[in-house]
C-alpha cells in the first residue's frame, strides 16, 4: 500500500504504471516454495504486474512448473536470451517469451527480458539442460530493431543480472537507445542514470522499490525522473492481506508444526551452514564425508519456536542428497574447486583438508562416501568433478532439508530449555 500511497497510484490512474520484476519470484519464503510459487503469481496478479524477468530461481521446480505459473500469471514472464539448447528458439511451449509491448499513459513500450547466463550452473544444471542462455549485447542487437518495428516509443530491458555485468551492457549498447535497465539476481538497490539510460534495481522481498517517471514532450524529447524508497510503515492494502491470509491458513497446519525452541537467531553463514551440513551425518554414520555448497542455505535460523516453515526457508530448494564413492584425490579437487563448500567430516588445516576420523588427509586412492546434493551432482557452482568422478552415484530421494528437521526434533527442546547453537 506504501508505494501506491507514495507514488500517487489510483484505479483512475492505474494505466500510466508499469509494475515489472527482476524475477526470482517464487523461491525463498517459505509459504511460496511450499506451492511452487502459485501464491505469488495470484498475489503478482493482484498487484498488476505488467512482465517479469525469468530469475534462475524461476527454474528450481521444474519447466512444467514454468509452464504451469506462466499459464496462471496475467503478466508476462520474459527472456529473449532463453532459447531451446536444440531448437534456437525462445521456449514458449512452457510460457516464456522475448519481450512485451504494453501500452502505458498512451504511450508503446517494449519490455524485453534477459535471463543471467550463469543459470546452467546456478540452479539445477539437469533441469535446464534443454536450454541455453545467450550472450546479452546480441540478444539485444537482434531483439531491439524488432520491437522498434512495432511501433514502440520507449524500451525498457527488465533483467536478471547483477549490476557488474549490467552496467557494463548497458554501455556497449547505448546506441540501441534503451531508455531503461531493471537489475535483478543480486538484490541491488540503486536508482542512477548512466549515459543516456537509467538503471533500476528494486531490492528484494518488496522491502523497498525503485521507480522511474518518464514523459514525454511533444516534440519527442524525453525527460526522467528516477528514485529509490522503502516499502515499509503503511497500512496494509486490503486485497494483498487477504491473498496472503488465504495461503497461510492453506499451509498453516503442515509448516506451523514446532520442531525445536532457539535461545538466538542463527543468521546465515558458517555456523548455520556447519549446523545443516553436519546433519547430513548424523543421519548417515555411514559416510565419511557430507558437503553442500553454501547458495543452498537461504535464511537464517530464528529465535525462538522454530517451525517446519521456518526450516523450508532455509533449506527451500528441490533437491535431494546423493551418495558418490570417490576418491581422496577427487574429492580433494571437488573441493578446490566448487563455490564456497561447506563441509562435515572433514576439516581445513594449514590449507590443507584432513579427515576428523584420523586427523590426517584422504588417501589419494581409497574411496570415499560422501554425501552431497543432486545440485552439485548436476554440476551447479563449479562441482562437476563429483558426477565424473562417479556416474553410478546414489540419489537417496531423501529432500536435502529433512535430516535437519529430524536432527532440530531429536533434540527434544522446550521453551523453557531452549537449544544454545551459537554465543
Amino acid at each position: 500500500q506504501l508505494w501506491k500511497e507514495a507514488e500517487g497510484y489510483s484505479i483512475a490512474n492505474a494505466g500510466n504504471f508499469l509494475l515489472l520484476s527482476g524475477g526470482d519470484n517464487w523461491t525463498g519464503p517459505a509459504i511460496s516454495t511450499w506451492n511452487q510459487g502459485e501464491s505469488m503469481v495470484e498475489l503478482m496478479n493482484s498487484m498488476g504486474y505488467a512482465a517479469s524477468a525469468i530469475g534462475n530461481h524461476e527454474f528450481d521446480f521444474g519447466l512444467d512448473t514454468i509452464r504451469e505459473r506462466s499459464a496462471e500469471a496475467d503478466y508476462a514472464y520474459v527472456s529473449a536470451n532463453t532459447a531451446g539448447r536444440d531448437s534456437g528458439l525462445v521456449p514458449k511451449d512452457i510460457g516464456i517469451v522475448e519481450y512485451r509491448i504494453a501500452e502505458s499513459g498512451g504511450v508503446r513500450v517494449g519490455i524485453i527480458g534477459l535471463t543471467t547466463t550463469e543459470t546452467s550452473t546456478t540452479t539445477n544444471p539437469a533441469t535446464v539442460a534443454p536450454l541455453r542462455f545467450n550472450n546479452y549485447e546480441a540478444t539485444l542487437r537482434r531483439i531491439v530493431p524488432e520491437i522498434e518495428a512495432q511501433g514502440v516509443e520507449l524500451t525498457f530491458v527488465i533483467s536478471h543480472v547483477c549490476l557488474d555485468e549490467l552496467e557494463p551492457l548497458a554501455l556497449a549498447v547505448a546506441d540501441l537507445d534503451i531508455s531503461l535497465f531493471g537489475a535483478g539476481h543480486c538484490n541491488e538497490l540503486i536508482a542512477k542514470r548512466l549515459d543516456s539510460t537509467v538503471i533500476l534495481g528494486g531490492g528484494f522481498h518488496f522491502g523497498s522499490y525503485a521507480r522511474a517517471t518518464f514523459s514525454i514532450d511533444t516534440d519527442g524529447g524525453v525527460r526522467v525522473d528516477f528514485a529509490t524508497a522503502e516499502n515499509a510503515g503503511a497500512h496494509a492494502d486490503p486485497e494483498t492481506r487477504a491473498i496472503i491470509e488465504k495461503w497461510q491458513s492453506r499451509s498453516e497446519a503442515s509448516l506451523s508444526e514446532v520442531l525445536a525452541y532457539v535461545d538466538k537467531t542463527v543468521p546465515r553463514g558458517a555456523v548455520l551452514d556447519q549446523l545443516v551440513v553436519d546433519s547430513w551425518l548424523w543421519a548417515d554414520p555411514a559416510a565419511d564425508v557430507a558437503v553442500t555448497n553454501a547458495g543452498g542455505i537461504r535464511a537464517p535460523l530464528p529465535s525462538g519456536a522454530v517451525t517446519l516453515g521456518d526450516t523450508v526457508a532455509i533449506l527451500p530448494f528441490d533437491n535431494t542428497i546423493v551418495a558418490v564413492e570417490i576418491s581422496g584425490a577427487d574429492l580433494i579437487a571437488a573441493l578446490n574447486e566448487g563455490s564456497r563448500p561447506r563441509v562435515a567430516g572433514m576439516a581445513k588445516v594449514d590449507d590443507k583438508w584432513t579427515l576428523a576420523a584420523t586427523g590426517k588427509a584422504p588417501e589419494a586412492d581409497e574411496l570415499y562416501r560422501v554425501l552431497i546434493n543432486s545440485f552439485m551432482y548436476a554440476g551447479g557452482d563449479g562441482y562437476e568433478r563429483f558426477a565424473s568422478a562417479d556416474h553410478n552415484a546414489y540419489d537417496t530421494g531423501t529432500q536435502y532439508g529433512l535430516p535437519f528437521r529430524d536432527w532440530l526434533r531429536s533434540l527434544a527442546s522446550t521453551q523453557a530449555s531452549p537449544l544454545r547453537l551459537i554465543d
